[in-house]
């Protein structure tokens, strides 16, 4: 596992200056103290926008051959230390060693995609050769808006990260991102080795902090744009004080399927438990609700539940864990409480619904049916390993349930009809439709994001580059 400085990176070294307000980092499973993290004061807060300013000034000056050297050394430098990377991952997020391993090569694949970006990415030619116009030519070209500020969660602690750093570096800005105080050790050993592949000063800048302090960062207006990745309350909260900046907003989801009775049944059993369980449900388009037709439902719960009796639960340094810890207390806390919620008003828990080990925050792999749609486990985001199983008369009947919800982010469907195909896309109110898969599916250039309270803006990254960049048009 890397040895990490565990300070905020300012201007490519890390501040070792002491602080009164730690954070403690633990090992989400033997729960060893990791480190101590100081968290930033107003002074440092203040130390880490100059400094992205500064950055800002240098890399905005940089050819595109430049941008895509450094994410090629970025890429070169990780690509070398992946297992240590994993390992890190796994003892600060609980995250098991399989999944660990692949946020390092998706982490690969995004820098492969910032670095395909940079040599693509630009304006266009606007036709304006009549009347007014007549003998002139027109085109855009896009420049970077400076400064951004990006936040980002614990449960994909590189991945995500770099979701934010990449498309600002491919566009010729800098960036101070707050980690996650979960788990902000992965992003500082980034960030030390993002300076070490040749880095301006000031390019990226990592932090962590309170509350208040990354309040002070949001309403900055050195910053253009805040790029947050979150949770819904959260995320609307900080886009309320902002100011007049961008504000691009990932935010979380209740993820429904729908299951039709032309559907491979045993497939869709296998992907839908996987896609409910893997990270202990700790994915924000983590299947959660789960609607099947009602003529295959007796058959397809019991495949369901069979799949959900193999998830392996426990340790995440083992290679065949699936279900690992919780985050932290307020997880497990919150995951009791919807379940006791649910069950006092009728529904049916028809596997776990418990602790399997509370020293190690380990829920059992949980489906519940017999739910109404004002039931929190079918409302809100439960963020566990937990999914509702509930039958529909049909696909379209399937489609009102999953539209019912303040969420919008990804939804599955299976089917082999290309007719209902049709319909379904037409119809569901989500970002992202996945067919015969389930709704956790994401390739890391594709664009990704939610509508109603699930956000604003689309990442994948020349989506992100997009939003880190304004027009520019020149007539002559």
């Amino acid at each position: 596992m890397l040895t990490v400085q565990p300070f905020p990176f300012i201007a490519n070294q890390y501040m070792t200056q002491e602080s009164a307000h730690e954070l403690l980092v633990y090992h989400k499973y033997s729960n060893e103290l990791l480190a101590r993290v100081p968290q930033i004061n107003e002074q440092l807060a203040d130390e880490a926008i100059a400094a992205a300013l500064n950055g800002f000034q240098e890399l905005r000056r940089w050819d595109i051959a430049q941008r895509a050297d450094l994410l090629s050394r970025i890429r070169i430098l990780l690509e070398g230390r992946q297992e240590e990377y994993a390992q890190l991952i796994v003892a600060e997020t609980g995250k098991p060693i399989l999944f660990a391993r692949q946020e390092l090569s998706r982490s690969l694949a995004t820098i492969e995609a910032g670095i395909r970006e940079i040599w693509s990415f630009g304006g266009e030619q606007i036709p304006v050769n009549a009347g007014a116009g007549s003998g002139k030519l027109a085109f855009t070209q896009r420049f970077p808006t400076g400064p951004i500020l990006g936040i980002t969660p614990f449960n994909f602690p590189l991945n995500l990260a770099l979701h934010k750093i990449i498309p600002a570096l491919a566009a010729g800005t800098s960036i101070v991102v707050k980690a996650p105080p979960q788990a902000p050790l992965t992003l500082l050993a980034l960030a030390g080795l993002i300076a070490e592949a040749g880095a301006p000063s000031g390019a990226v800048n990592v932090v962590v902090c309170d509350i208040p302090i990354a309040e002070k960062l949001v309403t900055d207006p050195r910053f253009s744009v805040l790029s947050f990745t979150g949770s819904a309350g959260v995320g609307w909260h900080l886009k309320k004080i902002a100011g007049e900046k961008k504000v691009l907003l990932e935010l979380g989801g209740n993820a429904p399927v729908i299951i039709d009775e032309t559907a491979d049944l045993a497939e869709a059993a296998t992907q839908i438990a996987r896609g409910a369980f893997l990270f202990g449900g700790q994915i924000c388009i983590s299947t959660q609700r789960i609607y099947v037709v009602e003529s295959v439902a007796d058959e397809f719960r019991d495949l369901l539940l069979s799949e959900t009796s193999r998830i392996r639960s426990g340790d995440p340094s083992d290679e065949y864990t699936v279900n690992g810890p919780l985050i932290d207390a307020n997880a497990i806390q919150r995951m009791t409480e919807w379940i006791h919620e649910a069950t006092r008003s009728g529904a049916e828990i028809l596997a776990g619904g418990g602790l399997l080990d509370g020293n190690a925050r380990i829920f059992s792999p949980t489906i519940i049916t017999r739910t109404t749609p004002d039931m929190k486990i079918v409302r809100e985001e439960i963020f566990g390993p937990l999914a509702i199983l509930e039958t529909v008369r049909n696909l379209e009947h399937g489609v009102e349930r999953a539209n019912s919800s303040v969420y919008g982010l990804q939804c599955g469907v299976f089917t082999s009809d290309l007719n209902r195909f049709k319909y379904a896309f037409s119809r569901l109110e989500f970002g992202g439709v996945i067919f015969n898969a389930a709704p956790g599916f994401r390739v890391d250039h594709m664009p990704y994001g939610g509508i109603k309270q699930s956000g604003i803006g689309r990442e994948g990254i020349r989506y992100s580059m997009e939003e880190f960049t304004e027009l520019k048009l020149a007539v002559f």
